[in-house]
């Protein structure tokens, strides 16, 4: 098969170019140049060179292709949504939008989530976004057949992405970790959390490639396994060959006092989720993730400790950690 990743240089998606490569895909990559890149483009797949967020730059990438998938791991708002159509409604046999398990109904009502557990979150706005993107994606298939099938990631990570609050600091809770230094946990620690290697992840979204059962489906891709908070700290710091004391700080007052960490938590992370996997195992019957995070956990730290200029450190969030550490501990 012929297929177009919008991206493929992410978490998500260089993992699962990867792997349709290594399956013998005819892989295209849609990039915006090399300084954006983080990570290199696999071996074998092909580059075209345009901005997705600008129509024309796209469309001259694009030139005569067409393509039997497209997966587009960067669209978050529904004008996103619009360009894709625009770009995609005659060029591919299949359009496959990355929303996010987020978007799930928070607070979870019943466990396990399954892909017919409504979509609300009154807490975060990137959730609302997907949750929009998802519905005009489901117009578009009813009323003009437009062949979409939606995914949602649960919080899939790959050795570069450390597991905590707020999104992109993580390297501030290694850091303390490192140091000795005390650590806030949302709640009691004891909410359950899935996260899910980018390895096991590709193997069902590849899987989901060309298979016509998919179109007008959305499934959610994740690991199996559920671990209290607690544990996600103490794998890593287990990894990092430190104790570490965990202090327990409710999560609407880690929201009063750092908006965008609470944001996430109260929209996501501060809920136990656990996932009924059936539905994209019975398409894809190769779908078993086999990574614990504990092995994950160790591939984390491995990475930061060997590139330490990668180790961002937010002094915002290290100081509020230390008042909290001062009320709470």
């Amino acid at each position: 098969m012929k297929i177009l990743f919008i991206g493929g240089t992410g978490i998500i998606s260089s993992a699962c170019a990867r792997l349709a490569i290594e399956r013998g895909f005819e892989v295209y990559l849609l990039l915006r140049g090399e300084s954006e890149r983080k990570r290199p483009v696999p071996p074998g797949a092909q580059v075209l060179r345009g901005d997705i967020r600008k129509y024309q730059s796209a469309e001259q990438a694009l030139g005569q292709h067409t393509f039997d998938a497209v997966v587009d791991f960067v669209a978050f708002v529904p004008e996103h949504i619009e360009t894709d159509l625009a770009l995609f409604r005659n060029r591919t046999n299949q359009y496959v939008f990355i929303s996010s398990a987020s978007a799930y109904k928070k607070p979870v009502v019943s466990l396990p989530i399954t892909e017919s557990t409504p979509l609300h979150n009154p807490f975060w706005e990137y959730s609302r976004n997907k949750i929009a993107c998802e519905q005009r994606l489901l117009h578009a298939y009813r009323a003009d057949g437009f062949p979409m099938t939606i995914v949602r990631p649960s919080h899939t990570y790959d050795q570069t992405l450390l597991p905590f609050d707020p999104h992109g600091s993580g390297g501030t809770v290694l850091s303390r970790i490192d140091q000795g230094k005390p650590v806030i946990v949302h709640g009691d620690g004891t909410s359950l959390w899935t996260l899910t290697h980018n390895e096991d992840f590709a193997v069902g979204l590849v899987g989901l490639l060309g298979h016509p059962a998919a179109l007008g489906e959305a499934f959610h891709i994740t690991s199996a396994e559920s671990l209290p908070w607690n544990e996600v700290f103490l794998a890593v710091a287990r990894a990092a060959g430190r104790q570490v004391d965990l202090v327990h700080v409710p999560s609407d007052v880690i929201a009063r006092e750092h908006e965008d960490w609470g944001a996430g938590l109260l929209g996501d992370k501060a809920h136990s989720v656990i996932f009924d996997n059936s539905k994209i195992k019975r398409l894809v019957p190769d779908f078993h993730p086999v990574i614990p995070f504990w092995q994950g956990a160790r591939e984390i730290v491995a990475y930061h400790h060997r590139n330490p200029h990668l180790l961002r450190v937010d002094p915002v969030v290290d100081a509020l950690m230390d008042r909290l550490v001062e009320r709470y501990g």
